[in-house]
C-alpha cells in the first residue's frame, strides 16, 4: 500500500477584492503519495500555485487542514510553520531566487546551515548534491549572474534538497527557461524521483508534465480529474498519447 506523506480535507481558500470574496480554492481532499511524482495543471488563475502555496505551508487555507505526515500544519503560528518549511519542504521556483553576493555554494550552504549546524555535514551533501546535477567546483565557486540559466535553477534544486526535505515543491520551474536548459532541469528532477524524493510541480508545459506518475487537473478551485501515468520512461509515445487525450477531456 502507498504511504501517504501529504493530505487535505475540505482545503478552501479565500481573497476579498473590491469588498468581493472570491473563492480560489474550493473544498479540496486529496492525498499525496511517498516517492511520487505529482503534476498539478490547469488554465491561468484555476488555483494552480494557490494549491502548492496551501500544500506546502507557504499560504494558510482560509478552512480545512493540510496534513504533512502525522502532523496538521494548516493551524500552526507563521514563525511555526517557517520552521517547519525549512526542515521538511524543497522549493524550486520560476524565478531563481539565489542572492546575488554569495557563490552559488555559499546560497546552498546558507540554507543547510539554518537546519543543521555541523558544517562539514552540509558542504559533504552540498559536494554530493552538485555532482549529482553536473556542476563542477569551479561552477560551485561562481556567483549566480556567472552562470547559466540552467545551471543556476540546477544549483536552485540543490539548494532546495540541502535539508533532504521530504517533498520538493515545484512551481513552474522551467517556465523561464530555453527548452535545451529546461530538459536539463527536468531531467534532474526526474532523476532524484528515481531515487525516492517525492515531487510536486506546477506546470502548463505538456513536456514538464509527462515527467509525472499523476497528473492533477485543477479548474476553478477544484480538482476537475486525474491521470495516473506510472513512472516516466523516455520515448513512451503512448504515455503523451494518453496525456493529451485527458487534457482535451479536462477542457485545456
Amino acid at each position: 500500500m502507498e504511504e501517504v506523506i501529504l493530505k487535505t480535507e475540505k482545503l478552501s481558500k479565500s481573497f476579498s477584492s473590491g469588498g468581493a470574496l472570491q473563492h480560489v480554492l474550493k473544498n479540496i481532499d486529496l492525498k499525496l503519495y511517498k516517492g511520487s511524482f505529482t503534476v498539478i495543471m490547469g488554465a491561468s488563475g484555476a488555483g494552480k500555485s494557490t494549491l502548492l502555496y496551501a500544500l506546502s505551508g507557504m499560504d494558510t487555507p482560509s478552512l480545512g487542514t493540510v496534513t504533512f505526515g502525522e502532523k496538521v500544519i494548516s493551524g500552526l503560528t507563521p514563525d511555526k510553520l517557517a520552521v517547519f518549511r525549512r526542515r521538511h519542504c524543497g522549493f524550486v521556483f520560476q524565478q531563481i531566487y539565489l542572492a546575488d553576493g554569495m557563490s552559488i555554494m555559499d546560497n546552498v550552504l546558507c540554507a543547510g546551515l539554518l537546519v543543521n549546524k555541523d558544517k562539514k555535514a552540509v558542504v559533504k551533501r552540498a559536494k554530493e548534491l552538485f555532482k549529482a546535477v553536473d556542476i563542477p567546483e569551479e561552477t560551485q565557486k561562481k556567483f549566480p549572474a556567472q552562470v547559466s540559466g540552467g545551471e543556476a535553477q540546477r544549483a536552485g534544486i540543490v539548494r532546495a534538497l540541502i535539508n533532504s526535505p521530504e517533498i520538493l515543491f515545484a512551481d513552474e520551474p522551467t517556465g523561464a527557461l530555453n527548452s535545451k536548459t529546461g530538459l536539463d532541469v527536468l531531467d534532474t528532477l526526474t532523476k532524484f524521483n528515481e531515487q525516492g524524493q517525492s515531487v510536486v510541480m506546477v506546470t502548463h508545459d505538456m513536456r514538464s508534465a509527462r515527467r509525472g506518475d499523476r497528473i492533477l487537473y485543477i479548474k476553478d478551485g477544484t480538482v476537475l480529474g486525474e491521470c495516473n501515468l506510472g513512472k516516466y520512461k523516455h520515448g513512451d509515445k503512448k504515455r503523451h498519447e494518453k496525456l493529451s487525450g485527458f487534457l482535451v477531456e479536462m477542457g485545456w
